[in-house]
């Protein structure tokens, strides 16, 4: 399967918030929005960088008091690791787990078209599981 397909199922709705925003807004977002990554864009449509949960508490721990009035951009992750719908779901999930991240921006030519969280790989992973099992209990009944 592949990136694309878990977009189509999920939807390609994206959270994103300006740089230029405060840690405040960006921790309510993550509050109202119940997820735990917002890509950071100027336009929407570019990936500039990610805020995540992980993020904040690094900088709650750096910064203290003064972390809610900082800007994301002053805390967001720049160097953001993405996939392209094509890529497939087994790569993503090994990459995941290599770089210990748990959100990838989807990219189709440049263009922000989706994200995949972990919990979308591992779900997407345990689905098809699923189906091998029905598969096989269903041709072991066939064959007796």
């Amino acid at each position: 399967m592949s990136v694309g397909e878990i977009i189509k199922a999920k939807g390609a709705d994206v959270e994103t918030i300006q740089g230029d925003a405060s840690v405040a807004d960006a921790v309510d977002r993550l509050r109202d929005e119940k997820i735990g990554a917002l890509v950071v864009s100027s336009d929407g449509k570019a990936v500039d960088g990610i805020l995540s949960e992980r993020d904040v508490i690094t900088g709650l721990a750096d910064h203290r008091d003064a972390l809610l009035s900082m800007k994301v951009s002053d805390l967001m992750t720049t160097s953001v690791r993405t996939c392209s719908p094509e890529d497939g779901v087994r790569k993503v999930m090994l990459e995941m787990t290599e770089l210990r991240a748990r959100h990838f921006p989807v990219l189709d030519g440049g263009r922000l078209v989706g994200i995949v969280s972990i919990g979308d790989v591992v779900k997407n992973r345990l689905d098809e599981v699923e189906l091998e099992k029905n598969v096989l209990r269903d041709s072991y009944i066939a064959g007796r």
